[in-house]
C-alpha cells in the first residue's frame, strides 16, 4: 500500500542556552505510515515520543531530515513547508489529539466541539447537533454542554478536547496520550472512535501510556531508545 507519510533521517535537537549545550531528542529516524495503519510509538519516558509527534505536526522544526506527506494537493515536505501550508493541512487533513485542552475563555463546550465542522462548511445548527452527540458519546453531561470548559475538571476538559479533535475525520491523526485522565467509559468511546476512523482509512501515529487500551488497533511499533534512537519492530 502506498504510504501517506514517509519520514527520512529525521532529527530534533533543542539548544539549552542556559547550559550552553544541545539536548538531542532523536536522530536518524525513518519510517512510513500507510492509510488505515496504526503506528504505536513506544520507549522510556523522556526519550522523545511526544517531541516526535510535535515535530511531525510542525509545532517543532526538525534540524535534519524529511517528513514527506502525500496531501490531496500533492507531496509536500512538512519539515520545510511554508507556515501557511501547514496551517491549511491542519485545518483539512492532519489532526493532533492531546490530553490537554487549550480552551478559549467564555466559549461554551458545545461551540468549541462544533467549530471544526463549521469551518469545514457545515450548517451551524447541524454542527451543533453533531457536537452534542459526541459530547454525549464521551460522557460529558448535558448540563455542561453550554458551560465554559475553563471551569471543568481536567478529565472533563479532556473529553471536550477528544470530541473536538475527532468530530471531523482527518487523513492523518497524531495521538499524544489521549487516554490519560479518562474514565473507563470515555476510554471505550475513544477506542471505538479510533477503530471506526481506522476502518475509514485514517492513518494514525500514537503515544499511549497504557498501550493495552489500543492493542487491537496496532499494526506496527516504532521503539525510541536513548542510544539506539529508533528501531522499527514489525
Amino acid at each position: 500500500m502506498t504510504s501517506i507519510l514517509t519520514v527520512e533521517g529525521l532529527a530534533k535537537t533543542f539548544r539549552m542556552h542556559h547550559l550552553g549545550q544541545d539536548l538531542h531528542a532523536f536522530a536518524g529516524l525513518s519510517f512510513t505510515v500507510s492509510p488505515g495503519e496504526f503506528l504505536l510509538l513506544s520507549g522510556p519516558n523522556g526519550v522523545g515520543k511526544s517531541t516526535l509527534l510535535r515535530t511531525l505536526y510542525r509545532s517543532y522544526l526538525p534540524v535534519a531530515g524529511h517528513i514527506w506527506y502525500d496531501s490531496r494537493a500533492g507531496r509536500i515536505d512538512l519539515a520545510t513547508a511554508a507556515d501557511i501550508d501547514i496551517a491549511h493541512l491542519r485545518r483539512t487533513e492532519i489532526g493532533f489529539v492531546t490530553q490537554f485542552l487549550t480552551a478559549r475563555p467564555r466559549v461554551p463546550a458545545e461551540e468549541i466541539v462544533a467549530e471544526p465542522l463549521r469551518l469545514a462548511g457545515r450548517d451551524a445548527a447541524a454542527a451543533l447537533t453533531e457536537a452534542r452527540r459526541w459530547l454525549d458519546t464521551f460522557g460529558v453531561k448535558p448540563d455542561l454542554w453550554p458551560a465554559y470548559p475553563t471551569t471543568f475538571s481536567g478529565g472533563e476538559q479532556q473529553k471536550v478536547n477528544l470530541a473536538r479533535a475527532l468530530i471531523l475525520p482527518q487523513r492523518l491523526l497524531l495521538l499524544d496520550e489521549p487516554t490519560a485522565s479518562l474514565d473507563a467509559g470515555a476510554r471505550r468511546a475513544l477506542v471505538a472512535r479510533l477503530a471506526d476512523l481506522k476502518a475509514q482509512g485514517v492513518a494514525m501515529i500514537g503515544v499511549f501510556h497504557h498501550a493495552a487500551d489500543v492493542a487491537g488497533l496496532i499494526d506496527r511499533e516504532v521503539v525510541l531508545r536513548p542510544k539506539e534512537l529508533a528501531d522499527v519492530a514489525e
